[in-house]
């Protein structure tokens, strides 16, 4: 038995073999089809699998030119379908029968030719079957896709009277005073698809013909009236329907607000509009008449989104606190990506809304919030998604209107949060205090009385001890404090000290409640705080209080050791070390350089700690014990080794560059730290060894020149054979390796120069290994740290030795991952390496021949003419398939084009779908890095839009001041 995948082309093939062999295949056909009305069913089942089969399922597997040659002679034969088609629905009273052929008619209505659908009696047939119960689904799904057509203004006419038409028969059907989403949740199947397909009638009307529909006074109240539908179904409670109107709605306000964005520019304005003409005055004049009076038109519409948006707004990202299936409110264990997705695209359409009325998106808010206060409208639902909407428009309005609603916002908040009675209730009203306030940095730096009386709640809710509600206080007071920070190291009116110092004294008591990891955040956001200190000798003093508890805690626990080692191996002791570390590396990671201080009092007695607790884990595998290094001590020895190595990563990478820390902080470490790893077994050695070393290289770049025999000593050979017996073994090893080799070959590269010339053959292998391998990042680092050796050799006096022994290597296997699917995302790079090399031979750099005189009996004139040779007949072997003119005018391409890169890439796509290894594959992998350009073209329109880009997401290095 074939795959399921298999048997469709099999279909296709033998549907589209029968038509071609078969001459009058479809006249005959249709001849049968008339016969009987059972032969008619059939025969329509076969003519909607052959339009599926040609132009659905046949994508990648036939040319362009194919299908088209097939679309333009099933056009010639259309007309006998048509024919029939209307035939069958004029004279047959058969359902069966009617379904089979308007089921056909919406296979074929996306592509023949238009005259067949507006030039005949199609529309006012289908339009006679919309209001009959049994064929209405198919019927709306036949009219969507003639709504979907888009074919300029020629048909405008019969657009506009199919539309009337069918509104004052949806009118019948679904009166307008319809509680919709009531209907939908109690409606059969049949019920719930027409208001899904409803929707999609509507959205694919208005998004290609609703100008025509503006245009004219008469068919205004039909377009008004189709947009009140369509508002009342986004209530429905159907996730797949809501995603439908809200891409509609989102695309409509988009327009709506770009030419209220643009009024300034007349020239954008004219050409959002389709318009030609010469921008005199008066022209000017009358187009911004037309758009006000468009932003009229809609403007109740877009009262009613602004309520719907802040009722269904979806969860974003930074609220930890959701209801179960049972109702309770617990912490989300698990991110749902199709929510974050509409919460973006809510946003983003709340914020055009908001720009296009801000007093009316403001009124509206604030009178849902007073009816919370009430009681008349609370549940947690309505509170959560009205909550969720003000923090997504936070920056879309004018700072001092911003503070005026800010403020009844977070008073109304509060107060809400002291009259309302229940664990649960005071969780979620905790929640969204939480969520706004994060949202609007700007508002707390302007008014310090407001910032102090948030923060201080914060440190209230990290004393509540339900389900989340920590967690969220101290990541909404690292988001605060990231943006304000500032203002807590200064004495604000009527303050008799900063309150960073008023905090360092409570801060026993603040985090007394809180689980280490809240306690860890706690401290990376104290840190933020000190790091805006100006005065060192300030920032000295409060660092000092700041780790007064954990100092205190290893003073003693290290004076323990230095009585009895033994003390060192008690279980709750590694954890207070361990736990004790991860403080010093949240702290690190914010306060950066300023650090120094702190590090500089445990560095050797950390170090010390490191010693014993390797020698211990390296004793307790090689006692042999079954799994010994996946013991849970052993588990935990190790984690103390890992964050000694991540605090010291992180002070160095944090801290800025200043040889004298480097100095002072790496020789110290290379026995300890090298040392250990070299002599460790392998399922004893910490991948964050060469993390931290590739870290170092980075930061102090040529000055580790004369340290790299060391590491390459260290860590080269026995990392290699921990990770190239396979693929899986070791991946925390594997890309941390090459990101080591990588700093080492763009900072240090003199120092592989030195290498013998099998440890370069060795390197050369395990960057060949790199991009071989299927996990994305690591084939990535390999490909750069490629490009980077390709480079740097080129400039040396070694590049002929060196290209001589691995050009035609590096060739061949960067052709075999460019063309084996697994890699599709390294395409860039696989371009850039090729483009390299035949640059290479072109510029004469390369003074030797790369062939062998004594294999290659052909002398050649220079070695492009080789590399041109080889090149095809690499191809010509690879790929059977292609002709080998074929592959020469690819490869003549390839060297004619070498130094335009777009050309280039160009040509290696051709080369790539025209060989069939890509032809039916997604290969949107292929133009990653025009993607990438497009993504960064979006963000600098939404950064020029206020709000559109949320405040907690700007990089600005002046937010705090």
């Amino acid at each position: 038995m074939r795959p399921p995948s298999e048997q469709k082309g099999c279909m296709s093939t033998s549907l589209i073999s029968y038509w071609f062999r078969w001459q009058s295949f479809i006249p005959d056909l249709v001849a049968a089809a008339k016969t009987s009305e059972t032969i008619c069913e059939n025969c329509m089942a076969i003519l909607k699998l052959l339009s599926e089969e040609v132009f659905d399922f046949s994508r990648g597997e036939m040319t362009q030119q194919k299908i088209e040659e097939l679309k333009q002679s099933l056009n010639s034969e259309f007309q006998l379908i048509h024919e029939l088609c209307l035939y069958v629905l004029s004279a047959s009273q058969r359902i069966e029968l009617i379904r089979a052929t308007l089921s056909t008619l919406h296979a074929f209505l996306s592509w023949i030719p238009l005259g067949y659908i507006f030039e005949s009696t199609l529309l006012e047939t289908l339009l006679k079957f919309f209001p009959v119960p049994s064929s209405r689904n198919l019927t709306l799904q036949c009219l969507t896709e003639v709504a979907s057509l888009n074919f300029g203004d020629y048909y405008n006419v019969q657009y506009v009277k199919m539309y009337n038409i069918f509104m004052v028969q949806l009118q019948t059907i679904l009166p307008p005073t319809t509680n919709i989403p009531e209907a939908y949740a109690h409606g059969s199947g049949e019920e719930q698809a027409f208001i899904q397909n409803l929707a999609l009638f509507f959205t694919s009307f208005y998004k290609f013909h609703i100008r025509v529909l503006e245009s004219s006074q008469e068919n205004i109240s039909a377009l008004l009236m189709g947009l009140e539908y369509l508002i009342n179904i986004s209530y429905v409670d159907d996730t797949e329907v809501f995603k439908v109107c809200l891409d509609y709605w989102n695309s409509l306000i988009l327009e709506l607000f770009d030419s209220h964005h643009n009024m300034g520019n007349p020239a954008v304005t004219a050409n959002m509009m389709g318009l030609q003409v010469p921008l005199l005055p008066g022209i000017v004049d009358g187009l911004c008449a037309q758009l006000l009076q468009r932003r009229r038109l809609y403007a109740g519409i877009m009262s009613k989104l602004r309520m719907l948006m802040i009722c269904r707004m979806a969860k974003p990202e930074e609220v930890l606190i959701v209801e179960d299936e049972n109702g309770n409110i617990v912490r989300e264990t698990m991110k749902d990506n199709d929510v974050l997705v509409q919460y973006k695209i809510m946003r983003e359409t709340l914020i055009y809304l908001s720009h296009l009325d801000h007093e009316d998106t403001e009124k509206q808010m604030l009178k849902k919030l007073s009816k919370q206060l009430s009681g008349e409208d609370w549940t947690w639902n309505n509170l959560n998604t009205l909550c969720w909407a003000i923090g997504s428009i936070s920056g879309s309005m004018m700072e001092e209107q911003e503070n005026r609603f800010l403020v009844m916002v977070i008073r109304d908040l509060l107060n809400l949060c002291e009259i309302t009675k229940g664990k649960d209730n005071k969780a979620v009203i905790a929640s969204n205090i939480m969520y706004v306030v994060g949202q609007y940095p700007r508002f707390l730096r302007a008014h310090w009385k407001f910032l102090k009386t948030v923060v201080n709640k914060l440190f209230e809710f990290m004393h509540e001890t339900h389900p989340g509600v920590q967690d969220m206080a101290c990541d909404t007071f690292l988001k605060i404090v990231q943006k304000c920070k500032r203002k807590f190291v200064i004495v604000q009116v009527g303050e008799n000290e900063p309150f960073v110092s008023e905090l360092l004294s409570a801060l026993a008591t603040t985090v007394a409640d809180l689980e280490p990891h809240q306690i860890h955040s706690f401290y990376e956001s104290v840190g933020h705080m000190i790091q805006a200190e100006s005065d060192p000798h300030k920032r000295d003093e409060y660092l000092q209080r700041l780790m007064a508890l954990p100092n205190q805690k290893w003073g003693e626990i290290i004076g323990q050791a230095r009585q009895s080692v033994d003390f060192l191996k008690d279980q709750d002791v590694i954890r207070t070390v361990l736990n004790i570390l991860q403080t010093n590396t949240s702290v690190a990671s914010s306060l950066g350089t300023y650090f120094l201080s702190q590090i500089s009092l445990i560095f050797l007695d950390m170090l010390n700690v490191y010693r014993m607790y390797s020698e211990l884990i390296s004793s307790s595998i090689a006692e042999g014990v079954p799994f010994a290094s996946k013991t849970s001590y052993v588990k935990l020895l190790r984690s103390v080794k890992r964050e000694t190595l991540k605090l010291i990563e992180t002070f160095l990478d944090k801290a800025e560059d200043q040889p004298q820390i480097g100095k002072q902080f790496v020789p110290p470490m290379m026995d300890p730290v090298l040392g250990d790893y070299a002599r460790n077994m392998p399922d004893a050695r910490e991948s964050e060894v060469l993390s931290l070393f590739a870290t170092i290289i980075n930061k102090y770049k040529a000055a580790m020149i004369d340290d790299v025999p060391r590491i390459f000593e260290a860590v080269f050979q026995c990392t290699l054979e921990m990770i190239t017996k396979n693929f899986e073994d070791y991946p925390e090893h594997r890309l941390k390796f090459f990101s080591l080799l990588r700093a080492i070959a763009t900072h240090c590269f003199p120092a592989l120069i030195q290498l013998s010339s099998q440890q370069l053959k060795l390197v050369m292998d395990s960057i060949i290994w790199a991009f071989r391998h299927t996990e994305r990042n690591i084939a990535e680092t390999g490909l750069n740290l490629l490009l980077e050796m390709l480079r740097n050799f080129q400039a040396s006096e070694f590049c002929n030795q060196f290209y001589r022994t691995y050009f035609l290597t590096i060739e061949q296997e960067i052709f075999a991952v460019l063309t084996d699917t697994f890699h599709k995302p390294g395409f860039k790079l696989h371009v850039l390496i090729l483009q390299q090399l035949f640059c290479l031979v072109e510029n004469g750099l390369l003074t030797e021949p790369l062939w062998d005189a004594a294999t290659v009996p052909l002398q050649y004139p220079n070695n492009e003419m080789f590399v041109r040779e080889y090149t095809i007949k690499l191809l010509t072997t690879s790929f059977p398939n292609m002709t080998a003119a074929e592959v020469t005018q690819l490869v003549n391409g390839l060297f004619d084009s070498r130094n335009d890169l777009p050309t280039f890439k160009n040509h290696i796509r051709d080369f790539l779908v025209q060989s069939k290894e890509f032809s039916a594959q997604d290969n949107k992998d292929l133009y990653a890095e025009e993607a990438a350009v497009q993504r960064e073209k979006e963000r600098q329109r939404m950064l020029s839009i206020p709000g559109l880009i949320a405040p907690n997401e700007i990089q600005d290095e002046m937010l705090d001041s």
